[in-house]
């Protein structure tokens, strides 16, 4: 019986082969970008892209982790702790919309979603916890990528950047780095945001009364295409550009990187 049980727990959290591959385009795409084999824009869209993906899955996992030590018990069986973007939620929700998102608007908004037992968890401090635990993923990345390009770690002079037959004084790593952090920063921002079905509400939710839930929750669902509205069509978007390039700033890197390479990533444009 321990044996069987061991044997369960290990499958629950054996990493996914669907992660890995997303893994290892995002390490091949950087690859390549990095010593200037193939076509570039391409190279930058698949290294943005599975990166992103990445990142979703290990934001969600995150979510899934810290409800297992809260007391939610089934998060393993339910395939959460494999890495698995399949098993977080909606494909259409997991995939397609956050790919549309960057394509449409240049923002990164997440996708998947874990759906945890909350009744098996006591303490309204735990589940504010679990909530948060996603967020501060893409915050954690979104700091290692800003690091990488501001110390200029993954530059190289002899890898030049050629765009529209003008070559730039930078390679084209760093560009997709910068692009990327710059999805995990909005991420992290928008997403800590108290709109219901985004963590920032889920934050502050246990700490409402329950008629309040009861009165936001037919809207939750609707949250996150409310805020892309939002983001697109309003000044919501300016104050979001302007909150980014001050953290750009403050980790010293040139948010003109991103912008470049926003448009390296949009490989079915011309400029």
């Amino acid at each position: 019986m321990t044996y069987a049980s061991t044997g369960q727990r290990s499958a629950e959290s054996r990493v996914s082969p669907i992660f890995l591959a997303l893994a290892g385009t995002f390490l091949a795409a950087g690859l390549a970008l990095a010593t200037g084999w193939g076509n570039t824009r391409l190279g930058v869209f698949l290294f943005v892209v599975s990166g992103w993906m990445v990142s979703l899955c290990l934001h969600e996992f995150a979510h899934a982790r810290t409800a297992l030590a809260g007391g939610d018990i089934t998060v393993g069986a339910k395939g959460y702790l494999t890495l698995n973007p399949l098993k977080y939620g909606h494909v259409l929700l997991s995939f397609v919309l956050p790919v549309v998102f960057m394509i449409m608007g240049g923002i990164g908004l997440p996708g998947g979603a874990v759906y945890i037992e909350r009744g098996r968890i006591s303490g309204r401090l735990k589940h504010s916890l679990i909530s948060a635990a996603g967020p501060l993923v893409n915050a954690l990345f979104g700091v290692l990528l800003l690091v990488a390009v501001s110390q200029n770690w993954f530059d190289d002079p002899g890898v030049p950047t050629v765009f529209q037959d003008v070559e730039l004084p930078v390679s084209p790593l760093p560009l997709a780095l910068a692009f990327l952090g710059y999805l995990q920063v909005t991420a992290a921002i928008l997403n800590l945001l108290p709109v219901p079905g985004l963590d920032g509400y889920g934050i502050i939710e246990p700490w409402l009364s329950y008629k309040t839930r009861r009165a936001i929750e037919p809207i939750a669902p609707y949250g996150m295409l409310l805020l892309f509205a939002l983001v697109w069509q309003s000044q919501v978007g300016q104050w979001l550009f302007d909150l980014t390039v001050r953290i750009f700033d403050l980790f010293g890197a040139d948010i003109r990187f991103s912008e470049v390479g926003r448009m390296l990533f949009s490989f079915w444009k011309t400029y």
